[in-house]
């Protein structure tokens, strides 16, 4: 019997968790869309040259020729964007002496003849993986880079002549390896557009949405191309290391680390959903992560292999989050039921660190780079509240009711011990732990969003809190400072639209990603792993970085906040059991006169639209696969005349001036005046 390739086999897993390909509907917001047309891309423009280089503009062409003479002349080519995969040049050495080398950067910063941006270590002279040399004798014809050499990501590509023979090149191309899987890396399953009035450039939102789709998608790669553990000694990269069960698989960065953080899976997956539904390698992903665990103690490690790095008690809750948000999309209970013996195992793990308060000791200290963390500390138990109400659920569409009542009753405990713990009324917000009065983003931002807090007017102080971070470039965080993080930053973001602060939300939103998207320090079509606070690329520089802003990545998937944030709090469009069996059309307007968008789930279109013409008249339209059962939650000020296809609206709830009813699957369109 023939094996199955990879292909076939991710189609039989869609298949039989209901995934087919299906395209979002063709519109304006499609000339956002920053995804290569082809898998074999060309440089768009020469970045800069210098010495004896002969019609350099022809390397923008497939056939036409340009020539090298005398060592140290170069040629920087710039693609456009942000791309990743293997260089093909032709190649027409003048003699058996003719020798080239090639470096890569994401940023244009580290353009340089010398070195690649670093991608295998961090090092303070920010050289570690050096050059590419391609040694003399060359033969004649195409060239193509040895698959270990593979540079995941970067924008542009150095050729420095290294004979004073001449060489002549051309047909430089790179064949895109992220998505291995799909061939039209364009054909995305959902869709988002707005117009941003306060912005200058008015398709900045749509912009962000596509790029941070985008980001995900470089960040979703076969299975053989990691980073090597331990690292290649300097100089030199070599992405060649095996990253999971199977593949394709979705990692934390295009350049680096490539490797599987759960952590980072927290923002990148839900923007995944609602982009492209890609979700084959967030199941990959999970399941190196549980094939990993501890069968003793139920401890699941940091990351994935080759790192494969162990004592992380948020990022072992982040796989058991990313559990819960994998089968919400996806439905998936075949896979869910082959996990659930480790999944409760690694539960079990948290519990056991518990206290008699109800929280748990955090004794597993790695995260995402922040200080602190040990202890009591209400970070770590913050997530382990979403893990135990996750669990809940989960146990509960398993038809065990007694666990499903025991994660609760429990969840319950830690929320009041939370709040007894952490709460600091004089400061309107949640202290890092018991011993200090220091207010972190991640748990202040995490106890919104995961609804630790009590009331409105708790989370509302907390959001007023968090927003004292800020400077003209995005939130600081106070647990690393001088650091600002597009990670926590996005859960930031989330939790200022669920305490109902929109405007806030949105004025984070264009400080910290407008800066990474237009900043000429980034790739602007991906977005940063972070920076600091004056906006420079030595992100976590004195945290684990030694100093090398080369080490930054340039398309993090952990920064995409802002891609699902728009579709499910602007748009207002979220799902709320599996595949979008229940599902809430509540639009966050935000000062904006109409969005429109939607995302595909195996139950089919998810879509919806709204337009404002004055604070009265309004209209709402939301299509959802007949079956399913919508709460839409209008926002407050309008019209009090609310019509669902023509007819007068019958039964309806108002509570804080907004109105809230039920309505069927199909097609509605909502009006008030």
């Amino acid at each position: 019997m023939m094996a199955r390739s990879s292909l076939e086999t991710i189609l039989i897993i869609c298949a039989c968790i209901g995934l087919s390909p299906a395209s979002a509907p063709s519109g304006a917001w499609d000339a956002f869309n920053y995804s290569p047309e082809s898998r074999v891309v060309r440089p768009t423009s020469v970045f800069k040259i210098q010495g004896s280089i002969f019609n350099a503009d022809n390397l923008l062409s497939e056939s036409d020729e340009a020539t090298l003479i005398n060592t140290g002349s170069f040629v920087s080519l710039d693609f456009g964007k942000e791309v990743g995969g293997l260089i093909t040049i032709n190649l027409s050495p003048s003699s058996n002496s003719s020798a080239f080398s090639l470096s890569f950067s994401e940023s244009s910063v580290y353009v340089s003849t010398l070195a690649s941006d670093d991608s295998t270590y961090p090092a303070p002279n920010a050289s570690y993986d050096g050059i590419e040399p391609v040694l003399a004798p060359l033969a004649s014809g195409l060239w193509t880079q040895p698959a270990e050499r593979l540079r995941g990501g970067f924008r542009y590509i150095t050729i420095v002549s290294d004979s004073d023979d001449a060489l002549t090149i051309s047909n430089i191309s790179c064949e895109i390896s992220f998505m291995p899987h799909v061939d039209n890396m364009r054909d995305y399953s959902g869709f988002f557009y707005a117009k941003d009035p306060v912005c200058t450039d008015s398709d900045f939102l749509t912009k962000l949405w596509y790029a941070g789709a985008y980001t995900v998608q470089t960040n979703i790669v076969p299975l053989h191309t990691g980073r090597q553990i331990p690292s290649v000694p300097s100089p030199g990269w070599a992405n060649n290391a095996t990253l999971g069960v199977a593949g394709p698989i979705i990692v934390d960065g295009a350049k680096r680390d490539r490797a599987v953080w759960p952590g980072d899976m927290g923002i990148a997956v839900p923007a995944a959903f609602v982009s492209t539904n890609d979700l084959i390698p967030v199941r990959n992903a999970l399941s190196t992560m549980f094939a990993a665990i501890n069968p003793v103690t139920g401890a699941l490690p940091e990351s994935g292999p080759p790192l494969s790095q162990l004592d992380s008690d948020t990022y072992h809750g982040w796989t058991l989050i990313g559990t819960h948000n994998y089968y919400l999309y996806t439905g998936d209970t075949e896979w869910l039921q082959t996990v659930w013996a480790n999944y409760t195992k690694a539960v079990q793990f948290l519990a056991g660190k518990s206290v008699p308060s109800g929280l748990i000791n955090i004794t597993g200290l790695r995260d995402w780079a922040r200080l602190g963390g040990g202890g009591i500390n209400a970070e770590g138990n913050a997530i382990y509240y979403k893990v135990l109400t996750n669990s809940a659920d989960l146990a509960a569409y398993l038809n065990d009711t007694e666990l499903a009542s025991a994660y609760s009753a429990n969840a319950s405990i830690v929320k009041s011990a939370f709040n007894h713990e952490f709460w600091v009324e004089s400061l309107g917000m949640y202290r890092d732990n018991t011993s200090t009065t220091l207010c972190p983003q991640d748990a202040n931002s995490f106890a919104v969003l995961f609804n630790l807090t009590q009331n409105a007017s708790q989370a509302n102080s907390v959001s007023a809190g968090l927003e004292k971070n800020w400077n003209e470039l995005g939130a600081v965080a106070p647990e690393l400072p001088d650091t600002i993080s597009p990670f926590i930053g996005g859960f930031e973001l989330q939790a200022h639209f669920v305490s109902g602060n929109d405007d806030r939300a949105m004025d984070l939103l264009r400080r910290e990603w407008g800066y990474m998207l237009y900043t000429n320090l980034s790739v602007q079509s991906t977005l940063l792993e972070g920076y600091t606070a004056n906006g420079s690329l030595g992100y976590r520089s004195y945290r684990g970085y030694n100093y090398d802003p080369a080490y930054t990545s340039h398309a993090h998937g952990w920064s995409s906040g802002p891609t699902s944030a728009l579709t499910f709090y602007v748009l207002g469009l979220q799902i709320m059991t599996p595949q979008g069996q229940d599902w809430t059309l509540e639009p966050h307007t935000s000062g904006l006169s109409a969005a429109q968008g939607g995302f595909e789930t195996p139950l089919g279109w998810f879509g919806a639209s709204w337009e404002l013409s004055g604070r009265k008249n309004t209209q709402f339209v939301v299509e959802t696969p007949k079956g399913t059962s919508g709460t839409v939650t209008l926002p407050a000020g309008l019209g009090k005349s609310v019509r669902v296809n023509g007819n007068p609206l019958k039964s309806k709830s108002t509570k804080n001036g907004k109105t809230t009813f039920v309505v069927s699957g199909g097609k509605h369109t909502i009006t008030t005046n």
